[in-house]
């Protein structure tokens, strides 16, 4: 059987290595002529070469035969059939669904591991752990639902109804947030839409969209400190070391355009040019390669000054210049690294900030939102901080902007009615 000339699939019996019944085992061969490449895959038959001239290679097979034949045609049919749904054909999709179990491509868990696997083979370790706690929350909700552990969850059962009633169970039965539910159904939503491009599942069963199931679009709660709060931050008086070097690597990240704690901590002293640090984020290396955008930050006094403190020696380009991670760590450990020390931040600046009466909520997340914030209300436009971001689209960094203060906007409103101001 050709598949459009590009795959060409047929019964074969593998003569290479007799076995000691005098058999040979019969193979499905798939062949592609461009590349050139021939793969064979088993079959549960052994069969001599006489046995398969009679069975196989004559139009009339006699009486005996007939029920072989009929297998191992449909054998064949149903490799051809399964070559069908992958356009354009490469043996790594095929293998993977050849070798898998009946009903795998229409479990949703299965899908869960398969993508899993891919972020983790790509090193989104962060991702993968999203993707895992979701699978973890659907099975949760299944034993809610049906009082054992699920085995399966076929896509066609998931309607825009069974989505309604997992968030309800998710806020209601659960308490958890709104922004918790959207992570973990934007991640089944991907799920559903690569089973979708696979050729998986039916397009028609797909209950995300217009009319269907709106996945939540959680506002975020504006997460920026005024610059009374920075300077209240900053002189504070740190009680351990520990708040004192959280403190440094929280107004680091803020003065180096909001960088995310995985970027401080993956530098290298190859990625300082002059007096700017060049790198791209982390986030985006693999989700926006067709429109990668490099950030530049200025080093000011105080970012060269916490290098200085804290920074490895200079040993090559290749050196990390924070003792965070080094080279001989595993893909894990280094994600592990990163998160702990995230979280040695968090734990310890939130300390400093509640002993001088700042918001408990801070984390190193509010550094982002302050830096844009603060560079807007003082003179800089949304488009510099939406460069310095490296953002697509500006409605993505209106989202970090927290706003003008009060004051600001009553000065304003003042200045509309001194008309002998200069422009």
């Amino acid at each position: 059987m050709a598949l459009n000339k590009e795959v060409f699939i047929s019964v074969y019996l593998d003569t290479r290595r007799e076995k000691a019944d005098h058999t040979y085992p019969v193979k499905i061969r798939v062949f592609t002529p461009s590349p050139r490449v021939q793969k064979l895959y088993p079959t549960k038959f052994d069969l001599t070469k006489k046995e398969f001239e009679s069975i196989w290679e004559t139009t009339k097979p006699r009486a005996e035969y007939k029920e072989t034949r009929h297998e191992l045609q449909a054998i064949e049919k149903n490799t051809w059939e399964l070559a069908s749904t992958i356009r354009p054909f490469n043996f790594d999709k095929f293998e993977k669904k050849l070798l898998r179990n009946t009903g795998d491509g229409e479990n949703v868990f299965y899908q869960f591991d398969q993508a899993i696997k891919k972020l983790k083979d790509n090193n989104q370790l962060g991702t993968a752990s999203n993707y895992d706690l979701t699978q973890k929350s659907l099975k949760k909700f299944l034993v809610h639902l049906r009082g054992k552990e699920p085995k399966k969850l076929v896509f066609n059962e998931i309607t825009p109804a069974w989505l309604t009633k997992y968030e309800g169970y998710m806020i209601n039965t659960l308490s958890r947030s709104r922004t918790t539910v959207s992570i973990y159904l934007r991640s089944l939503r991907t799920v559903f839409n690569i089973a979708i491009s696979d050729l998986e599942i039916d397009p028609d069963c797909y209950p995300f969209g217009k009319r269907k199931y709106q996945v939540p679009a959680v506002k975020n709660v504006k997460k920026a400190l005024r610059k009374a709060d920075l300077k209240t931050l900053m002189e504070a008086e740190a009680k351990t070391p520990e708040q004192a070097r959280a403190r440094d690597f929280w107004f680091f990240s803020y003065i180096c355009n909001g960088m995310n704690i995985k970027d401080i901590a993956l530098l290298r002293y190859e990625d300082i040019q002059e007096d700017k640090i060049i790198f791209y984020r982390a986030k985006t290396i693999n989700t926006a390669k067709a429109d990668l955008r490099p950030v530049v930050v200025y080093l000011t006094g105080f970012a060269k000054g916490i290098i200085e403190k804290y920074g490895n020696p200079r040993k090559s380009l290749k050196t990390y210049i924070f003792p965070i991670l080094n080279d001989l760590q595993s893909e894990e450990v280094k994600f592990k690294n990163i998160k702990n020390f995230t979280r040695f931040i968090n734990q310890n600046v939130k300390k400093l900030a509640e002993s001088v009466g700042i918001t408990s909520e801070i984390s190193t997340y509010w550094a982002r939102h302050s830096f844009a914030t603060n560079a807007i209300r003082s003179g800089l436009s949304m488009e510099f901080v939406s460069e310095a971001f490296t953002h697509s689209s500006m409605k993505t960094t209106q989202g970090y902007f927290a706003g003008f203060e009060d004051e600001n906007k009553s000065a304003v409103m003042e200045s509309l009615m001194d008309f002998d101001q200069k422009e």
